[in-house]
């Protein structure tokens, strides 16, 4: 399939998604968030990960934050990513409080570009990555913001990978580029799915 093609049935997708997931209510919003949060935290990956790689949520995505706080007080390492604009590929940073991100490139919160890195090559210890996504399909493709930052990393990342996506807006099929990377595992306000490859 052509590549301009392929952008293009992307980008309608992601209009309508996103005009969708705008529009939800507040409330119902909290209420999906909340339960995402709630059964993250029972996962095995997550139970048994060492290091919880996690995102700073923007205005209309899936809050993670008491994901994070869950994690910390559980003595588990989160750590968050930091973009970079120029090379387009990012890096997880630990950090020990969410009072440690603040607003970086795109608006979103970021660790300090002095926080410890998060090498997963280096690292030995288990972990687990909840990976954002506007809607996802059934194999665990997502559509992002079409920077290509996670499916950069994600290539290179040996532990396990949760798209954390509302139970309505996962497709049958995304359109995909040969650069796309699949999650293991969906995480909806409803359950847990794991990935038909």
């Amino acid at each position: 399939m052509h590549h301009n093609l392929i952008k293009q049935q992307k980008d309608d997708i992601r209009e309508m998604y996103g005009a969708r997931r705008r529009s939800l209510d507040a409330a119902e919003k909290e209420k999906r968030d909340a339960k995402i949060c709630s059964l993250a935290v029972s996962l095995v990956s997550f139970r048994h990960a060492e290091f919880v790689l996690l995102y700073a949520a923007s205005e209309h995505e899936i809050d993670l934050d008491p994901l994070a706080e869950a994690a910390l007080a559980a003595g588990k390492k989160i750590a968050f990513p930091r973009c970079d604009k120029e090379t387009h590929t990012m890096t997880y940073r630990v950090v020990s409080s969410l009072d440690e991100l603040s607003p970086g490139a795109y608006g979103i919160r970021e660790p300090a570009a002095d926080a410890p890195l998060y090498d997963p090559a280096a690292e030995h210890g288990s972990a687990v990555c909840f990976v954002p996504g506007l809607v996802y399909d059934k194999a665990g493709y997502r559509l992002g913001y079409g920077k290509g930052f996670y499916d950069r990393y994600l290539t290179a990342f040996a532990g396990c990978t949760i798209g954390v996506v509302y139970s309505d807006f996962i497709l049958p099929a995304v359109p995909r580029g040969r650069f796309d990377v699949a999650v293991n595992t969906l995480l909806t306000e409803k359950g847990v799915k794991t990935c038909e490859t």
